[in-house]
């Protein structure tokens, strides 16, 4: 974990991020004390199924979106 100050933080963020990619973690700080993390982010465990998947499973609405939204605004919701 390397540690760097704000204004190091503001002219070297490309190679910062350069090395989060990396997988190290960085902490800036502000007049020596830490104020922000940043930490490579986890790639999901499991893929995502396709959108088309996840729709095919949705069950049927009987009407439109139209309608839907027109009965809501009417009902005053």
């Amino acid at each position: 974990m390397s540690t760097v100050t704000l204004a190091e933080a503001k002219t070297h963020l490309s190679h910062l991020l350069d090395q989060v990619e990396a997988g190290e973690e960085v902490v800036i700080t502000r007049r020596g004390q830490p104020v922000a993390r940043i930490s490579p982010v986890k790639k999901p465990k499991q893929p995502i199924e396709p959108l088309a998947e996840f729709r095919r499973h949705m069950p049927r609405w009987r009407k439109s979106s139209a309608e839907l939204l027109r009965e809501l605004r009417e009902e005053g919701l």
